[in-house]
């Protein structure tokens, strides 16, 4: 049996029906490398939208006027266009009573009323008298609406990315368009309608703020702020319903690409044992099962804020024990964190993060396993020329050599235990036998290493600029699951 073989028998049996897949063909999907291609697409997409677009994001950032107006123009040029937008509840009203994403949204709720659907959600955590007085910044790390989800019409774009200039202009991430399938992008829309049903509705308020929050009547729960663990009775019979409810699709094997969504959304089930999630799931048991098989298989991992979550990391390190598999993890240099020599405690976040990455290559030298671990550079954050690193995604390739991946996650999770426990997030895996996608994926993968260099454990030892103060590694110790 092929590694194509074992990835489709594992994924089509963890999840809940068959239906949970979709078909695609030659030059349906298709991948962007760049943040400018990836903004000029979202600009095109809402231009040319006939019926919907259906955004989710962390935040839209505070300046994004140019976004706003291309919305605007799309739904005064269009009388039959409905526009339907999520952000975070934490991330998106932050800055309040400055602008920020609820108060630039809330702007379109005024213009064209009930056309315009715009969601805040908050997580039910953040409602417990605990959490109630955490100072803005620190209650985000409670948890976040971190889907990023852009449709139109039936074109879907997922990706890692959030909807501000960083990310549009030097900040790098992934970028997967999914064309010609209306049941896959009904899907993604059924799923932004599902958290929408479950936040906050914003809309426009002629007080200092520019908006208001509300929850409405038509919600699928009880009003969080009141009760959440009321809420959360109401939320775990939804999202169980939504989840295990089979799929409309065409039912036909006919592409040579399978699409499997998998999401995240254990922060809406109230006991543990209730959670249906199945991203973490389906990615423990697809691992599990290639290391049995014992198959010839290479991988590669990324995300800009490593941090894996342990049963991963497990099965990553058991994988590349044999002679045959290699493994290969790409994160960001600190000088391409997000974080690097911000204000306040997230000005530790880049220390943290080398001493997860030094930590876990003592780990693969105990394991004795096959894997690489490198840095992703280009330039220095916050200076001309300079980038940050966000991508995350994991590639599977067949053994040998020259081979093009078969195998790629795309989406919102960084595969931490935040990821896991705290946060909402949204992943499809995408399994193909098609050379075309196969080369886009290797390119892709390729346009990533090219700015990276590997890192080993003598690095650690001798660079001073990895030298992690005992304030660092106490703090990773006390917050490693929120990170």
């Amino acid at each position: 049996m092929t590694i194509f073989d074992i990835c489709k028998k594992v994924l089509s049996s963890n999840l809940y029906h068959n239906s949970h897949c979709f078909h695609f063909k030659n030059k349906q999907i298709e991948v962007l490398d760049k943040p400018k291609d990836f903004y000029d697409y979202l600009k095109k997409g809402i231009k040319s939208a006939e019926r919907r677009i259906f955004f989710a994001s962390l935040y839209l950032g505070k300046k994004e006027e140019e976004l706003i107006e291309c919305l605007s123009e799309a739904l005064q040029n269009n009388k039959d266009l409905k526009l339907y937008f999520i952000v975070d509840g934490l991330r998106g009203t932050r800055e309040t009573p400055n602008p920020c994403s609820a108060s630039l949204l809330a702007k379109l709720c005024k213009d064209y009323g009930d056309r315009v659907d715009i969601r805040c959600y908050k997580t039910p955590q953040s409602f417990r008298f605990k959490n109630k007085f955490l100072p803005k910044r620190i209650n985000e790390g409670i948890g976040l609406q971190h889907m990023k989800i852009y449709g139109f019409d039936d074109e879907v774009v997922l990706t890692g990315a959030n909807l501000s200039n960083d990310y549009f202009t030097n900040r790098q991430d992934r970028y997967y368009i999914f064309r010609g399938n209306k049941y896959f992008s009904n899907y993604y829309f059924n799923l932004h309608q599902l958290v929408s049903c479950l936040s906050f509705k914003v809309s426009y308020d002629d007080n200092i703020s520019k908006y208001k929050l509300s929850w409405p009547k038509t919600n699928k729960s009880f009003n969080p702020e009141k009760d959440y663990k009321l809420f959360l009775d109401g939320s775990s019979s939804v999202v169980e319903s939504f989840l295990k409810m089979p799929i409309d699709n065409d039912n036909k094997e006919d592409g040579e690409t399978i699409v499997y969504p998998v999401s995240q959304l254990t922060p809406l089930f109230l006991k543990p044992e209730q959670d249906c999630s199945t991203e973490k799931q389906t990615l423990l048991n697809l691992f599990k099962n290639i290391n049995e098989s014992k198959v010839n298989f290479h991988w590669n991992f990324t995300t800009g804020y490593f941090n894996m979550l342990p049963e991963l990391q497990k099965l990553l390190l058991s994988s590349a024990t044999t002679h045959t598999t290699h493994g290969n993890i790409i994160t960001a240099s600190a000088y391409a964190n997000g974080f690097y020599k911000s204000k306040g405690l997230s000005a530790m976040l880049p220390d943290a993060y080398h001493h997860i990455a030094f930590k876990f290559l003592k780990k693969v030298k105990k394991h004795n396993s096959k894997i690489t671990v490198s840095e992703w550079k280009l330039g220095e954050v916050n200076k001309p020329d300079g980038w940050s690193y966000h991508a995350k995604g994991i590639w599977i390739l067949p053994g040998g050599k020259n081979q093009l991946p078969i195998l790629t996650t795309i989406g919102s999770s960084n595969y931490t235990t935040r990821a896991y426990t705290s946060d909402l997030e949204n992943d499809c895996i995408i399994l193909t036998s098609n050379q075309s996608l196969r080369i886009q994926m290797n390119r892709e993968l390729e346009n990533i290493k090219a700015n990276t260099t590997e890192v080993t454990l003598n690095d650690f030892k001798a660079d001073p600029n990895k030298k992690i103060s005992l304030k660092v590694k106490f703090a990773t110790k006390l917050l490693e699951n929120k990170l």
